[in-house]
């Protein structure tokens, strides 16, 4: 059985710093395996947050070697074990205690953006009918499991702390299934662009990159608001139309 050190940080909302713990680890362990082990056999005040360590949840979201990940899905084989691993918690949210974060911002953004308005029954008995590739567009986005890598990784909330002006890539995901389903009738594209924030993304693809679900973020949710945002406010032949309508 070999050993490794990982070096965690420790503290609260005011202070702390890292601690460096060593400890036998095995093969096929993930990191969240470590951090337990740690916390039974030589930190047992350490906080962090976990719940179905299958990659799910999106519980166990933390910073390992300075990356956003989901500590029950990276492997110890995936990083070098020979020198101390890194954890910390998210940068973006506020610290709480050790591992743990405050992520209820993402809690107040969601509750703004404009709920599901569906259109008028298309049958007798209420239903409706949508094409395939349609139902197929918005399922990518329900995969999301609201881990909030994206949200942390995204430089627009963590470099520069424009949390009161931009919702991140997670709601710009959420705001792309309600807007991309034909059944829906809402027109939020204003609020895209004010409210938002939609603007300050700059498409570095950082949140795709982190997506524990593989969603195609900014390809497929964000490039295409920005598109309709554009073509509704600043496509001159648009704005021709609607002076002439």
């Amino acid at each position: 059985m070999a050993t490794a050190t990982f070096r965690i940080w420790r503290g609260d909302a005011q202070q702390g710093k890292f601690v460096d713990y060593k400890t036998e680890v095995e093969s096929g362990m993930v990191v969240l395996d470590v951090v337990h082990r740690i916390q039974a056999t030589q930190a047992n005040d350490l906080a962090v947050r976990w719940n179905c360590k299958a990659g799910k949840c999106g519980s166990c979201s933390a910073e390992i070697n300075g990356s956003p990940r989901l500590m029950c899905m990276t492997r110890l084989s995936q990083i070098p074990l020979d020198q101390p691993v890194t954890v910390e918690p998210m940068h973006t949210f506020p610290r709480i205690k050790d591992l743990v974060t405050d992520v209820s911002w993402n809690y107040r953004v969601k509750e703004k953006i404009q709920k599901f308005k569906p259109r008028k029954p298309d049958a007798a008995d209420g239903t409706w009918r949508m094409a395939q590739a349609d139902v197929d567009r918005v399922q990518e986005f329900r995969k999301c499991i609201e881990c909030y890598l994206c949200q942390d990784v995204c430089h627009v909330l963590r470099e520069h702390d424009l949390h009161d002006k931009f919702i991140g890539p997670r709601f710009l995901v959420y705001t792309a299934a309600l807007e991309m389903n034909p059944l829906d009738t809402a027109d939020r594209l204003a609020d895209l662009r004010d409210s938002c924030g939609i603007g300050y993304c700059n498409i570095t693809k950082c949140c795709t990159k982190v997506c524990p679900e593989e969603i195609k973020i900014t390809d497929n949710a964000i490039i295409p608001l920005k598109e309709r945002v554009v073509d509704e406010f600043y496509d001159p032949l648009r704005r021709l139309f609607k002076i002439f309508k």
